[in-house]
């Protein structure tokens, strides 16, 4: 049985691969420099173990896999070069449009105003360059720039899987709501993510998960859904197994995208 979960107060993102397409970029720049060194595509059974994790576009999962003839320095510079070429041609997903405007004025059914929160692994810098065009940014701000935390805030101590981020954007949530109006609890969140990194970061942090996944990365999880909604993939071990879910246990649900996203679930009126 499902828990009584109250109605949400807040939903908190993830960016990359569920607002905007920039996985599909990443993919595309890493791509174009292995090709330049006669490797091959980066396959999604890699890609799929790198997502969410900060830095591990340069990291030894890939660089384990792409035995690249030139330093990681070097790769660095040239996928960057890729990136700032083709970040800027970003564009929101499926239904991303639609949902952040209906929450953006959404109340629950306890009457309280929904609020939105960002909480990115993005660099500042390709951050910068990924709300660049005026689709991206429609989408982005929406959400309050006090509410927006990105992956190299000092603020944030450990990356995904670990709950730090969400933590944070939460806190910078209810250090805006206005005076007498209770502090939001994880459990009235819910964290929208496309990996499983970020969806075992929102239930370590207390948090209702939806997982929106790229079909490639639902391709690599065929027969182990219910383990990435508990959060219990175990791809990086940072303890605090008490943190983590149970398989069926009713805090996460799997979408094909953000379209029709079911609001009276959440308890949400938009």
């Amino acid at each position: 049985m499902s828990p009584n979960f109250p109605p949400i107060r807040a939903c908190l993102f993830d960016m990359d691969g569920l607002l905007v397409n920039t996985e599909d970029i990443y993919t595309k720049c890493a791509s174009i420099v292995l090709e330049k060194y006669g490797r091959p595509p980066l396959p999604w059974s890699i890609k799929a173990h790198m997502m969410g994790i900060p830095g591990s576009s340069n990291g030894d999962t890939f660089h384990n896999w792409a035995q690249l003839p030139i330093s990681r320095a070097q790769f660095r510079q040239e996928q960057s070069e890729q990136q700032r070429l083709h970040f800027p041609k970003c564009k929101p997903l499926p239904g991303v449009e639609k949902l952040m405007a209906d929450l953006q004025t959404a109340k629950n059914t306890d009457g309280y105003p929904v609020q939105l929160a960002l909480a990115t692994s993005s660099m500042r810098e390709t951050f910068e360059l990924k709300i660049s065009v005026p689709a991206t940014v429609a989408v982005i701000d929406r959400i309050p720039p006090k509410h927006r935390v990105i992956g190299d805030d000092e603020r944030v101590k450990r990356g995904k899987p670990a709950p730090d981020i969400y933590l944070l954007a939460l806190q910078c949530i209810n250090e805006t709501l206005p005076e007498g109006v209770p502090k939001i609890t994880p459990r009235e969140c819910l964290a929208f993510e496309d990996s499983p990194i970020g969806v075992e970061a929102g239930r370590r942090a207390g948090m209702r998960v939806v997982w929106i996944p790229h079909p490639g990365v639902l391709e690599e999880y065929v027969g182990r859904e219910a383990e990435v909604l508990a959060g219990r993939t175990g791809m990086v071990h940072i303890g605090d197994e008490d943190q983590l879910g149970q398989p069926g246990d009713g805090w996460g649900e799997q979408l094909r995208s953000l379209e029709d996203f079911p609001y009276e679930r959440y308890g949400i009126i938009p």
